[in-house]
């Protein structure tokens, strides 16, 4: 099989909640030689566009949002020890998705590799409330704000947040980025955020870049 061939499997496996076979396939893809930038990015990246999208359809429940995530969680393990940092002390990140999202399968895979590559990560967790995005950007005083979004019904409050940004005089102390299936650039640039994610790979690289400034 091709390196295509595999990563594909994997992504298919993370869709069909095998759990099973997702760990053996990646396994396998590892020692094949197969970069985990690359299963991450197209395999479970873009199974994770895929089951919001199912999710969005109503064709997925809340119960397949949780396995997948469970899924992709065992999945990052396995990569995780692949994943080398260049030994840099990074930025100090907080991270969470927007409230009214409950979903943290993308979240998890971007503070995973966060960590990996040496960022300092506070996780917030799920369906933060933009007063609680304020209180740890005045805490934490990171240098970057990333806020995952999986479902189209909670990006107004993305929206939100940006506003307290700029009312509590914060915005000008903190890079903010922004990811998710239903994001897109021209939404970031309408709510003035700094970077649009397209997938966790992207996010990463952003960050990367924001540090080095």
């Amino acid at each position: 099989m091709t390196d295509e061939d595999i990563i594909k499997k994997v992504k298919e496996a993370i869709i069909d909640m095998d759990l099973e076979t997702a760990k053996n396939v990646c396994e396998n893809a590892l020692n094949q030689g197969i970069k985990p930038f690359d299963i991450i990015k197209d395999g479970i990246g873009s199974a994770v566009k895929k089951v919001g999208d199912l999710f969005e359809t109503k064709e997925y429940f809340l119960s397949e949002l949780i396995m997948a995530g469970e899924i992709i969680t065992q999945i990052m393990q396995i990569l995780k020890p692949y994943i080398k940092s260049d030994g840099k002390a990074k930025a100090k990140v907080v991270l969470g998705t927007a409230k009214g999202d409950m979903h943290d399968i993308g979240k998890n895979i971007v503070r995973n590799f966060m960590q990996a590559e040496g960022f300092e990560v506070i996780d917030l967790g799920v369906d933060v409330p933009t007063d609680r995005f304020i209180e740890a950007i005045r805490v934490e005083k990171p240098q970057i704000l990333a806020i995952s979004v999986l479902i189209s019904a909670s990006m107004p409050e993305v929206e939100k947040v940006m506003k307290a940004l700029n009312k509590e005089g914060l915005r000008e102390k903190v890079k903010v980025v922004i990811g998710g299936a239903p994001v897109t650039q021209q939404f970031v640039d309408d709510i003035g955020a700094d970077g649009y994610a397209n997938d966790a790979i992207d996010g990463i690289n952003i960050c990367k870049r924001w540090a080095q400034e």
